[in-house]
């Protein structure tokens, strides 16, 4: 194993040591001090701080891809290996994972902690909180790096469970459990496509190694029903189309929880998955096609439920729902650099996001624009911070977000006019099209949430709304930097050639990079992106102007709820699955309890009762049995002496 190895296989490590420790911690005591909650905080950052130190020396000293595994269990010929396999991707994405990990962990010791507004004690549970963010970590770097396809599905699930109890982690708030156990479910429903995917690849290639099963020539049929199976996997745990009912409810967790998930780590999974995964989905343009049209369908969904929310975290998860849209079209027009481009200056901008979302909720006690207003004034930090995040998000430039969301236009566009892509140019008209409609609306609910939040007057009398205190402030600051200038290593070809997938190779078949495209581009493609930020922006603020009391979103008339019940999919979901599942589980229940149950407890019952009849009539038949008897006796004895008179 050499030393780029050995650094990739510490990543997960680390942080997996750092949480299984943390869970042995006792709770904090009730005023939230104590050694258990500083034992905490210190493994919590001591693990974020370790993965991202060894992220920044694997992607210092790789120089090419790198893999060392080992045969973990051979099943009659079919193998589960146990190892890693990096790549620059991987290197760059493991970055962004521990450094957004790093991040909410620091952010969260403040976070945690009793605010002006809070009526409850500090969070005596946060041992069990530092300790699960550190599990969810080393799980989505199980998946960066890992070389067997049975090792990340371990990531994968582990993932789930950890956002399960994080999302729960505020018990009093009656909707979180509910919400945790939805994003649960849902995510479960795509994870058995994933685990089925899997399994078809593996059995066809006679290995779970992701080199074997890249370099295996599989037969179409199974090839497409695999990376099918592997796309609901994709929709579920990156919340798109249809499986995006769980991501917006998931903002019952706490606002760091939301930042870890909807940045770099769990939705941000499938897409990395599906690179990972890529030069099988080249190999399958009817997989492609679909995930375009899912691409399509989300970002378009996600962009206009975000026009007409009212909670502050819920405009920024349909917003997260809509990017990763981006990033999923950019992989099916076969820009797969262009969406991990995308991917980690989303990492970026929207955990700056969130944490700047979290100091304001910290300072108003609220979530609601609607009760908000006029901050800017106290809050100058978190502002232009928000600022450069919502920036970003909008695609301005020079900001990141520009030039990576200009990467996926421009690759649709190739794909559209010059049928450039794997999949069929009407797949590139359509992610072009949605692509730019999706800027304009992106440009007028980031907008609207500038100006409901930090213009106009304060619409809820505050204390005094202030940034927040330096342990919160810092990681909002540092995260700034790369939302701001991450796309200056857009221009080196040395990054672009890092985002580049790398096909498997054999001895028969050399490793062959897919073609090199740039991923910053500077010509008149440009404009038109540019042209419908500033009309989407304009609009948003020439309806704040004509009321800066009022909402922008009122422009939307009879849409508007339409738009903030996201077209009513969650309801139609409940219409369609969950109501009958429910009936069906309830019919089971009661054919189980009448009939089964019934049967049994029947056949018991009426065994009783014909023994207790029987009982009775034989106490009842006792006396007279005795009488025969006797009757008898004296008969005979009558008999016997008639018998010996006569003689």
């Amino acid at each position: 194993m050499t030393t780029t190895t050995l650094l990739g296989a510490l990543l997960p490590v680390v942080p997996l040591v750092a949480g299984l420790v943390g869970l042995l911690l006792p709770p904090a005591p009730p005023d939230g001090g104590g050694r258990p909650r500083r034992a905490a905080i210190a493994l919590g950052v001591a693990g974020a701080a370790g993965a991202f130190l060894l992220a920044v020396a694997l992607l210092v000293t790789l120089d090419g891809p790198a893999e060392a595994s080992g045969t973990w269990v051979d099943l009659g010929g079919l193998t589960v290996s146990i190892g890693v396999r990096l790549d620059g991707a991987a290197a760059l994405v493991a970055v962004a994972v521990a450094a957004v990990a790093l991040a909410v962990q620091v952010y969260s010791i403040g976070y945690l902690k009793r605010g002006p507004h809070d009526d409850v004690d500090v969070d005596h549970r946060y041992p069990p909180y530092a300790a699960q963010i550190s599990l969810f970590t080393a799980a989505m770097l199980l998946v960066v790096v890992a070389g067997d396809l049975i090792l990340l599905l371990v990531g994968w699930e582990v993932m789930g469970i950890c956002s399960y109890l994080l999302i729960a982690h505020d018990r009093r708030l009656p909707e979180a459990p509910a919400a945790a156990m939805k994003a649960f479910l849902v995510t479960r429903v795509g994870d058995v496509g994933f685990l089925l995917g899997i399994a078809l690849l593996g059995v066809s290639a006679g290995s779970f190694r992701i080199a074997d099963v890249l370099a295996h020539d599989h037969a179409t049929g199974t090839l497409t029903a695999a990376c099918l199976l592997l796309l609901a996997g994709v929709a579920g745990k990156s919340a798109q189309f249809p499986l995006h009912t769980w991501l917006p409810d998931a903002m019952a967790g706490p606002t760091p929880i939301s930042a870890l998930i909807h940045a770099a780590t769990m939705v941000a999974a499938g897409v990395y998955a599906v690179t990972r995964l890529y030069p099988l989905f080249e190999r399958a343009p009817v997989a492609l096609a679909v995930l375009g049209v899912m691409a399509v369908v989300t970002l378009l969904l996600g962009a206009l439920a975000a026009t007409a929310q009212d909670d502050l975290k819920r405009v920024l998860a349909w917003s997260t729902v809509s990017q990763i849209g981006y990033m999923t079209g950019a992989l099916a027009v076969g820009a797969p650099a262009a969406a991990l481009f995308h991917l980690l200056t989303h990492a970026a901008f929207k955990a700056l996001l969130f944490l700047a979302a979290g100091a304001v909720i910290h300072a108003v006690g609220t979530t609601l624009m609607s009760r908000m207003g006029g901050l800017r004034r106290g809050m100058p930090v978190t502002f232009w911070c928000t600022v450069v995040g919502l920036g970003a998000l909008a695609g301005l430039p020079p900001l990141a977000g520009f030039w990576s969301k200009d990467g996926v236009l421009v690759a649709a566009q190739e794909a559209a006019l010059h049928d450039a892509g794997p999949a069929a140019s009407w797949v590139g008209w359509l992610v072009w099209v949605a692509g730019l409609a999706g800027v304009a609306v992106t440009a007028w609910y980031a907008t609207r949430l500038l100006l409901r939040t930090f213009f106009g007057e304060a619409r809820t009398p505050l204390v005094q709304p202030h940034d927040p205190p330096a342990v919160m402030r810092w990681p909002v600051l540092l995260l700034a930097v790369p939302a701001a200038l991450l796309w200056l290593a857009g221009f080196a070809g040395s990054f672009t050639d890092l985002l580049r997938p790398v096909a498997a190779a054999t001895p028969e078949r050399p490793s062959d990079l897919l073609p090199s495209a740039p991923l910053v581009h500077l010509g008149p493609e440009v404009l038109l992106p540019l042209a419908l930020l500033a009309i989407g922006a304009g609009l948003a603020w020439a309806g704040w102007r004509r009321d800066s009391a009022g909402d922008p979103a009122a422009t939307l008339g009879r849409l508007r709820p339409v738009f903030a019940r996201a077209f009513r999919l969650d309801d139609v979901q409940h219409a369609l699955v969950v109501r009958p599942t429910g009936a069906l589980a309830r019919g089971v229940r009661t054919a189980d309890e009448v009939v089964v149950d019934g049967a049994v407890t029947g056949s018991g019952r009426a065994a009783v009762g014909l023994g207790g009849g029987l009982a009775a009539l034989h106490r009842a038949a006792l006396p007279r049995a005795a009488a025969g008897v006797l009757a008898g006796a004296l008969l005979i004895g009558l008999a016997a002496a008639l018998i010996g008179v006569a003689a």
